[in-house]
């Protein structure tokens, strides 16, 4: 994962646009996002117009594993903005959300409870992060258990993907099956582990944020 990616929610330390203008917008880092993003309606495409699932697993297994391509282009070619810093995490949540909801309506290879459960679990945990940051929480990091979760969660998805390829041997999409099992037990636990771990460590920054304006002030 990129290194923006260990924060749950950007707050960027400038207050203002600071150096967010039109040159630190058009920066091959935030290229890189912008076809990760035009990625998505790909993967829709295939899922649904095309019935292919292993193509659109696979897709959507490229789609979660660049994920750090645009943050080590940003600090490698020194071009890193607060447009970067926001789009990147943004396309990477809606990648999850829109696969997530893409598997539930398809309904023919992870089942509906599993989805289910890591949708509402990334919708509460977003809202939560973005209403604790909006009242002045401190940024947080994400934790060891977070990124277990979502790596698990992540792999399982697409692994289930392909094991509803018609097109493939019984065996085979028995096997993918079988991952995405492996895959998707840890990654329930830690993910759901991680979220309690965010709601304390939620209100410990909220506190201590407030406490640093106050003094501030």
């Amino acid at each position: 994962m990129s290194e923006r990616s260990t924060e749950i929610f950007h707050r960027p330390e400038e207050e203002g646009l600071g150096e967010l203008t039109v040159d630190r917008i058009a920066t091959v880092p935030n290229a890189v996002t912008f076809v990760r993003l035009l990625v998505i309606p790909y993967f829709l495409w295939l899922l649904f117009a095309r019935d292919a699932h292993g193509t659109a697993g696979f897709v959507l297994w490229a789609l979660f594993a660049t994920d750090w391509v645009d943050g080590y282009l940003a600090r490698r070619l020194g071009q890193t903005s607060n447009f970067g810093k926001m789009f990147d995490p943004t396309v990477d949540r809606l990648a999850m959300v829109v696969a997530l909801v893409a598997i539930i309506v398809d309904g023919t290879s992870a089942p509906a409870w599993f989805a289910w459960l890591v949708l509402v679990r990334e919708v509460l945990l977003s809202a939560w992060v973005v209403g604790i940051t909006a009242a002045g929480a401190k940024r947080m990091d994400v934790t060891w258990w977070g990124k277990v979760g979502a790596f698990g969660n992540m792999a399982a998805l697409t692994w289930f993907l392909l094991s509803a390829e018609t097109s493939w041997s019984d065996t085979t999409r028995d096997v993918w099956r079988l991952l995405a099992w492996v895959a998707a037990a840890p990654g329930l636990v830690f993910s759901l582990l991680a979220t309690v771990q965010y709601v304390v460590r939620g209100r410990q920054a909220l506190a201590e944020g407030r406490a640093e304006r106050a003094a501030a002030a």
